[in-house]
This record gives structure tokens, C-alpha cells and sequence, in this order.
């Protein structure tokens, strides 16, 4: 059995494979998230509301997060939820994932307890543009 490597931000998970343990990588899959690339204004339909008191400075209503950290964390599940339907049908046995800091955070939090013990290493930069060697050369020498 392979081993993984998922290499994600809020917009994009790649996922890709290493036969061998000095190999290069193959990309197998490829996840999207085109809503997190747009502006938050063009997620909401309203804007929030604005308590205007005479002598107080305005300030907005909504104590909401943003939008786009909500269509991120639906986001991380749907990446963590395609990890665990590979893992249950025993398509990899290591994985390494590389992920945006602040995405991790939110891969971490959806990850099953079964998907936490597979996991050989965490390297939180932001990688998902970059060419599968170079990706490789961020992973350790020996997956």
C-alpha cells in the first residue's frame, strides 16, 4: 500500500502518491473550493447591520464569523471525509499532510480518530501551487 501525501489550503487539496520511500510523487486527485476564492462581499447577499448612537463611534451587529471561514471549515470536512472513504478502503497506509497553517487547524478538527493515527507528519506551509518535486523536496527524504 502507498503511501499519501495531502497538500491543502482553504481553495484546493491535492493529494498525491509515493511508492516508493525515496520516490517521487504522483499526483492522484485533485479538490476544490472555488467559493473561498471569492471576496466576502460577493458570499453575502446583506450587509450587517450598524448601531449608530449619538457620541459612539458606529460599529457592525453581526458578531458572525466570515463567510469564507465557514465555506473553508465545509471545506476541510469534505477533504477529511474523502481521507477516511480512501482509508476505509485501505488505499493508503501513511500520511503526510501539508497544509496552509490556518487550514490545518481546521483539517485537524475534522480528522477521525482513525485518520489521526495514519498521520506521519504535519508540515504546516502553504504548498498547493507548487510542482510535485517541489513539494517532494519539503517532505522528508525517506516517506
Amino acid at each position: 500500500m502507498p503511501t499519501w501525501v495531502l497538500v491543502a489550503d482553504n481553495s484546493r487539496a491535492r493529494i498525491f502518491t509515493a511508492h516508493k520511500t525515496a520516490g517521487p510523487l504522483h499526483e492522484l486527485r485533485t479538490l476544490t473550493s472555488p467559493e473561498t476564492r471569492l471576496h466576502e462581499g460577493d458570499l453575502v447577499a446583506d450587509r450587517a447591520g450598524q448601531d449608530r448612537n449619538q457620541g459612539v463611534a458606529g460599529h457592525g451587529l453581526n458578531g458572525e464569523r466570515p463567510h469564507k471561514h465557514d465555506i473553508a471549515d465545509r471545506f476541510a470536512a469534505q477533504v477529511c471525509e474523502e481521507l477516511k472513504t480512501a482509508l476505509n478502503q485501505e488505499q493508503f497506509r501513511k500520511l503526510y499532510v501539508v497544509a496552509a497553517p490556518a487550514f490545518l487547524g481546521m483539517l485537524r478538527h475534522h480528522q477521525s480518530p482513525a485518520l489521526r493515527q495514519l498521520i506521519i507528519a504535519e508540515i504546516d506551509k502553504g504548498l498547493t501551487t507548487q510542482d510535485p518535486a517541489a513539494i517532494r523536496k519539503a517532505l522528508p527524504d525517506f516517506l
